[in-house]
This record gives structure tokens, sequence and C-alpha cells, in this order.
């Protein structure tokens, strides 16, 4: 038994959560950071206890094209204001853990710029894959490299290179003695060698006891990552696509399948990061049909094996939509004097809070074995028991009420943690009732506390409230991250207008420049190497950082 297996997350996006501008101009480090503190007691209070951040350090846009591995962004504050907050939550009995990504790293880290200084003599062209210097990419560097996920910003870590895994290993090292961390989340963890993983195991279990490492892993046999020598977990994205369509579809088969599945790849329940949506994904208010479901689809979040998570904001019930393939709408700035009463108003934050304190309060929800009792493509009901207690639960994703008769332990009678209602038990059997489109837990008499406060009952048919997401301060130099590329039709406009300017007469310093003269004088120097695409003149056009462009066009040989 270890903290993460009684663990339930706060997943923050803090560059969105706090407005951070979207592009780093390397500026002065800002104290947005320390907004997050206020919501400290909030996030105890709706019974979570530990928090995955991030990321967190410097990088140019949206955090995951890491510049410094040992510096907190400049967008959100300092080292100290980081170490600052992960003591707070720690007084507070709440763990902290931080976004790791070792994958890839953005251009702007050290090693990266050497490559681009001093191409076949850098003593880091060994550091990223498939480094050729006989090819290009589409930011004109003349040499090609390996990327992540198509994108030439995100350049590929030659994990089986021993230097490699040594710097990123002395940096899982300085974030837990500099910030007291307790563990780590491996962004793309599912692309990741495995050695370079089972080295950061090792180091997990020398820095701090019971230091946690999770990683987000889409597709596959989970074991391969989550075992002995990896990983401690990874992110169930197959549960979490089986909770919402289950009741968008009305077939809780999709879930049950989902939970023999996984036990079965493990050969036994295993605690796996469960979730209904995160900083990739849809918010779940916003992708169920029928949203009374976010009654039952939380309650099997809290009660099926895993260990839950809540992504911040989506206790209040706001709605979050990709647009354009743009994840901006789902990481929204939220100010806390906006929600500082949500627990009293918002029918949703009370229900989060409800399954908080009923988890804590019991241990049959974090370890507890899993059994089937009933199934049908409207209704699903299991038990969970540990150490001689039962806990049943039922959810119905129908219009109707239905009974249902389950087999339960030999107790007097169970408790529903929600409703409050007592159920006796007749010949090893429970008679209850299960409302349309809710669901229940009931708890067996020798488990159930007071404490739990049952909500009698909530139902969310229609968002809580007009939902308020604060807009994210603008940059007085904004740019937009490589999810908002202008269309193909838009650039042709750019560049036929471009053509029409004087040409930029290259002599003149660059430090004398205007920003757009900067820009001229960068696809001026693109052109002289080939061909300038689309994408090319794009990242040009919507950089308006000056300190920026002038690293940039000094960059060119």
């Amino acid at each position: 038994m270890a903290w993460y297996d009684e663990a339930v997350f706060y997943h923050i996006y803090p560059i969105g959560m706090t407005g951070a501008p979207k592009k780093n101009d390397y500026g002065e480090p800002a104290d947005r950071l320390n907004s997050l503190l206020e919501w400290i007691p909030h996030i105890k209070e709706i019974g979570c206890n530990a928090i995955y951040i991030g990321p967190l350090f410097e990088s140019v846009g949206h955090g995951y094209e890491t510049t410094d591995y040992k510096k907190v962004d400049s967008r959100l504050g300092t080292n100290k204001d980081l170490k600052d907050f992960v003591s707070e939550c720690h007084k507070e009995g709440i763990r902290v853990i931080l976004d790791g990504v070792f994958n890839h790293t953005g251009r702007d880290f050290f090693a990266f710029r050497d490559v681009k200084q001093n191409r076949e003599n850098s003593r880091y062209k060994d550091w990223y894959c498939d480094v050729n210097f006989g090819g290009n990419n589409s930011y004109n560097d003349r040499f090609s490299y390996k990327n992540w996920g198509g994108y030439d910003l995100l350049v590929k870590l030659n994990q089986k290179n021993p230097a490699v895994k040594d710097y990123i290993c002395d940096v899982i090292r300085f974030w837990a003695e500099e910030f007291d961390i307790d563990g780590i989340r491996l962004d793309a963890a599912d692309v990741m060698d495995f050695e370079y993983m089972q080295a950061f195991r090792a180091v997990a279990n020398e820095v701090k006891p019971d230091f946690w490492l999770m990683g987000e892993v889409i597709h596959g046999d989970y074991s391969r990552w989550a075992n002995e020598v990896t990983l401690h977990s990874v992110t169930n994205y197959v549960l979490h696509k089986g909770l919402y369509s289950a009741h968008n579809d009305r077939n809780y088969f999709e879930v049950a399948h989902t939970i023999k599945h996984v036990k079965e790849m493990f050969g036994r329940n295993i605690n796996l990061y469960t979730f209904v949506d995160n900083h990739d994904v849809e918010r779940i208010y916003t992708k169920l049909k029928n949203k009374s479901h976010i009654v039952p689809i939380y309650i099997l979040l809290y009660t099926l094996p895993g260990i839950p998570s809540v992504y911040y904001g989506s206790e209040f019930g706001i709605e979050g939509r990709k647009e354009k393939s743009c994840d901006d709408y789902l990481r929204p700035m939220l100010k806390f004097e906006d929600y500082k009463d949500a627990i009293k108003t918002n029918p949703c934050t009370k229900l989060i809070a409800s399954l908080g304190r009923i988890r804590r309060n019991n241990p049959v929800l974090s370890y507890g074995d899993y059994k089937e009792l009933e199934l049908f493509t409207t209704y699903y009901a299991y038990e969970r028991s540990f150490e001689g207690k039962s806990v049943i639960i039922a959810v119905n994703n129908s219009d109707k009420d239905v009974e249902l008769s389950l087999a339960c332990g030999s107790f007097q009678k169970y408790i529903g943690a929600l409703s409050g209602e007592e159920v006796d038990v007749n010949n090893v059997r429970i008679q209850v009732k299960v409302p349309a489109n809710y669901g229940e837990i009931w708890i067996c008499d020798s488990a159930y506390d007071e404490t739990f406060a049952p909500l009698k009952t909530v139902k969310i048919e229609k968002t809580p409230k007009p939902v308020k997401t604060a807009k994210a301060e603008k940059a007085p130099e904004s740019v937009k991250t490589i999810d908002e590329e202008k269309s193909s039709e838009v650039v042709r406009a750019e560049e036929k207008k471009s053509m029409q300017k004087p040409s930029i007469d290259l002599s003149k310093p660059y430090e004398e420049m205007s920003i757009e003269e900067l820009q001229e004088a960068i696809l001026e120097k693109m052109r002289k190497n080939g061909p300038v695409t689309d994408y090319m003149l794009g990242t040009v056009r919507e950089n308006t950082h000056r300190g920026s462009l002038l690293s940039w066009v000094k960059s060119f040989n």
C-alpha cells in the first residue's frame, strides 16, 4: 500500500489555468503560479489529496517543447514559487506530481541549439534521433531529424544514448531535491524506450519512498509499461473512452468489458490512472448527449478500480470543445473568485465533493476486489470488497427507474452514501431502486461513516449556471501555437502582400530592425536555402517576439 493507491488527483494545466501568454518571450518571471495557492483549500475540500500539474518548465509555447528542465517557465514564476507551492500542498496533506516531458525537447533547448550552430561538429548531435545533415526541415535548418507527432518543434531525444539517459535522470533527482515532489507523469510514455523508463524507475526508488511514476499511454497492453521494473501506473485511455460512450450509446457492456480486459492484462485488479477528461480531450460535460449522465459517470470514475482524477474546472461542470484542432478551449483561465462558493451552490461540485468524501473514508474503493453483479445495456452493478467489508455500486443510464435484486455480503443492511437510504439484507441480497440517469453507492453497515453526509439527491440536467472562464492575459507580442496554424489561403495572401514591400537591407544591424523587417530578413535568408513552404512562412509571420526573431535571424549560417 502506497499513498498513490488512495489518491484522488486534481489535474492542473498551469499555463491555461493561470492565463499565461501562449508564447514565451523569456522575459522577467511573472508570479502567476502563486495564484494557484488560493485553490489549495478548494482542492482539499472536494476530496482531492494529490495534484498532477504541468508542464511547468521553461518552454516556447504550450509547455511541451522544453527549453530548460531546471527552470520554471518565466510566464509562471520562479523555482522558489514552485517550491513554495509544493510546500503549501504538503502542509494540507496533498501530494504533487509534475509533468515530465522527456521524450523530446524544444528547439531552444541547449543541446539542439548546439547542433544548429556546430552541425557535424556538435557534441550533442547524437542526443537526437536520425539527425541527417544532408536533409532539411520545416525551419530550413539544412538538416533533418526525427520529431514527435509530425511537429519539427518537438525534437525526438535519442533515448538509447547514455548521455541523454544520465542527463534526464539527473533532472529527476534535481526535481525531487529542489521541489520535494512526489512523482512524475511521463508525457508520451507510449513512444519511449523501455530501458530509458526503467532507468527512471531506478532513480524513483532512489530519491524518495513511494515516488510515483505514471505514464501517458493511449493504446496497447498496459502491462508492458506498468510493472515492477518500469512504471507504477499508466493512463487508462481505454476506460476513458468507455465511460462517455457507454452513456452516449447507452451501453454499459463497454465499461464492463474494459474492466475485464484490463484485469486480464495484469492477472489482477490494478490501479491505473482514470479520468473522464484532461487537457488533451474535450470536457466530459461537452461530450455527454444527456447532461444528467454526469452523475453516473462520476460515480463510476470514483468507484471502479483505478486512481481517479478530476481535471481543473470540470468539478464546476464547465464545457470545453476542440475548435479547429485548437486545445485552448480545453485549457481556460479560471479565477478562484468566480467559483469560491461552488461547493454550496453548484450541484456538480457538490457531487464531486461527496464522492471525494466517500472515497477518502472507505478504503474498500481503493483496495477492494471487483465483482460484476448485474449488467445490461442501461444498468450496471458491481461490488468492491476488502477486509470483510463491502460496497455495492449501481448506475442507470436510462430515462426510467430500475429495480434490482443484488447479491451481497452477510451484513444486516447497506446504506446509500448519496441518498442516505437504508436497505435491509434478506437472504444475502438487497432489493434496490436506481433512479433514472442516476446511481448509488451502498456501503455495508460495518463500513458506513456518518461523515459521508448524504446528498439526498442531485440532478444535473443542464449547465449548473453560466460558466465563467476568464480570458487569458494577452502577451504584448502573442503568437499562435502549432495547433493554430493559419490556412494556406491566408498564408499565400500574406506572402503576396510581403512581396509588395520594399526589399530588406541586410546590411542594416538586426538590432535596429523593426519586427516586420526582422521577419522579412528571416524569409529572405530562408529563400536562399530553398523553397519557403506555407508552414515555414506561417511560423515566421506568427512570431512577433523581437528577442526570438533576433535569435532566429542570427542562427542562419
